[in-house]
């Protein structure tokens, strides 16, 4: 798997690229969430003959967050390459995201702080690309918790169920509260098994019986 998401394009001219990385950590019973936004000019097209990729942004946050409440205990923001002299006097402004739910109203609030005169632009986009991994790795905690072998985060009762899945309510038409797929969850049913996992699953030679065992187990 390659690291660009996006194939090359011979055919055009590159003007710009702008790359989000988002990465989770299990820091005790913390989730530590380390993200980064970087802006390149391609090769020469600022200054004929430079040769290499000019970098224009680059932006580092560190969230430390409260598991399972989910509350931002401690946040940290690095300039490492601006436009502007001034540019990082706005770094401390995002200390007040301590004390925010990430999972409840944070894209809304980090726009009310962070949006606009309020902060840093690229800043805050990615503060709101980093809110989405937080609540995937509530899923990845439960699973780092169960023993080896195909390890997959199951609710074991309706209110575990009920629990588990409501950080996904209303985050996409799948998972709209009264769509077919919450209703069948809310009736008992076996969630179905992701995409990727039946696909990854199949390719390690591991049958269907067997997958739906170690579903259900």
């Amino acid at each position: 798997m390659g690291d660009d998401l996006l194939p090359a394009e011979p055919d055009l001219e590159l003007l710009h690229t702008r790359d989000y990385q988002v990465r989770s950590y299990r820091k005790g019973p913390n989730l530590l969430l380390r993200g980064a936004v970087r802006d390149l000019k391609p090769a020469g097209l600022y200054v004929a003959e430079d040769p290499d990729p000019l970098e224009i942004h680059h932006m580092v946050v560190e969230i430390e967050v409260a598991y399972p409440s989910m509350e931002i205990v401690d946040a940290r923001v690095v300039f490492e390459t601006h436009p502007h002299g001034a540019c990082p006097t706005i770094t401390e402004h995002y200390r007040k995201l301590i004390g925010l739910s990430i999972a409840r109203g944070f894209t809304h609030k980090v726009r009310e702080l962070f949006g606009g005169p309020r902060g840093c632009t690229h800043t805050t986009a990615l503060l709101q690309a980093m809110g989405p991994v937080a609540i995937q790795s509530t899923w990845s905690m439960r699973v780092a918790e169960q023993p080896g072998g195909v390890r997959l985060a199951r609710p074991r009762s309706p209110e575990e169920r009920r629990m588990m899945f409501a950080s996904n309510l209303n985050t996409c038409h799948v998972w709209a509260e009264d769509g077919d797929h919450v209703a069948a969850i809310d009736r008992g049913e076996e969630p179905e098994m992701p995409v990727w996992m039946v696909d990854r699953m199949a390719k390690l030679g591991i049958d269907a019986d067997e997958m739906q065992s170690r579903w259900r187990s």
